[in-house]
């Protein structure tokens, strides 16, 4: 009887366990492990759900701002207006509350930018990094999930990042076809049948914003249907989860978004 009672409870587990990574995207975030050395540096920038709250806050703010531009009658001004916002306007801390009717731009501090990441190799970082690559392009290594930005003198900007789920990497060379403030995103007709298979129903088209997969940036490559972009997911990263595009934390990809130009190369590997 025991045996049996405990046959049925290691069943209950693997379903369990099963179930909680078929689709990483619904799944609830983990909790954030610390070191027991907490004179260690990286520790400082593990934040806790306030500024979690405050962070998210933030990208909307940033995406009203956006929006309030982008709807400007003088549409000739409103990227100028819109970019001269973000680059004059402080974001508050945490603790402080914005006036009525503010205008704050999204702009991370390095204070803020690691909240919910436990593992600080997945944060940006200046790296050695050998490559036949010109500076200006990026190459996104899916087995180690990293993407490089390559600079001068053998070095490159390094961010975490989340890759292709087991069936749906990919390898190639592409351009940076476009790129997108807050993207729209409109799921292929595969992936909502896909979806709609596991008992999840997907919108045909869900409008820019906080709340949207695709986050705060997105980089087209090529006429494919894969980007490089945000994301609202960011304890995704690291990970393989995606139906094939590369996904950042919000922070980076914006980052990302305003280093590189439309045409510029990416190889992923």
């Amino acid at each position: 009887m025991k045996s049996m009672m405990s046959a049925a409870g290691i069943a209950v587990a693997l379903l369990f366990s099963w179930g909680a990574h078929a689709q990483d995207r619904y799944v609830e975030p983990p909790p954030v492990l610390v070191s027991p050395d907490l004179s260690a540096p990286w520790v400082m920038q593990l934040r806790r759900a306030p500024v979690q709250t405050a962070q998210r806050s933030h990208q909307a703010q940033e995406y009203r701002t956006y929006q309030r531009a982008r709807n400007t009658p003088r549409r000739s001004n409103a990227r100028r207006d819109y970019q001269a916002n973000r680059q004059r306007v402080v974001v508050p801390a945490p603790s402080v509350q914005a006036a009525p009717g503010q205008q704050v731009a999204y702009t991370p501090r390095a204070s803020e930018r690691a909240w919910r990441m436990s593992d600080p190799k997945w944060l940006p970082q200046i790296v050695d990094y050998r490559t036949s690559q010109a500076p200006g392009t990026i190459v996104v290594d899916t087995k180690q999930r990293f993407l490089y930005l390559v600079m001068k003198g053998g070095k490159a900007k390094r961010y975490g990042v989340g890759v292709g789920k087991e069936g749906f990497g990919w390898t190639g060379t592409e351009t940076v076809s476009q790129k997108r403030q807050w993207p729209d995103w409109r799921p292929p007709a595969e992936m909502i049948a896909r979806e709609r298979a596991k008992g999840r129903i997907l919108p045909a088209h869900m409008k820019g914003g906080p709340a949207n997969p695709l986050g705060a940036r997105a980089l087209y490559l090529g006429s494919t249907l894969y980007r490089i972009h945000g994301t609202n997911a960011p304890w995704t990263i690291g990970r393989a989860v995606s139906s094939g595009c590369i996904r950042m934390r919000n922070e980076d990809v914006i980052e990302l978004y305003e280093s590189i130009p439309v045409g510029a190369k990416v190889v992923v590997i």
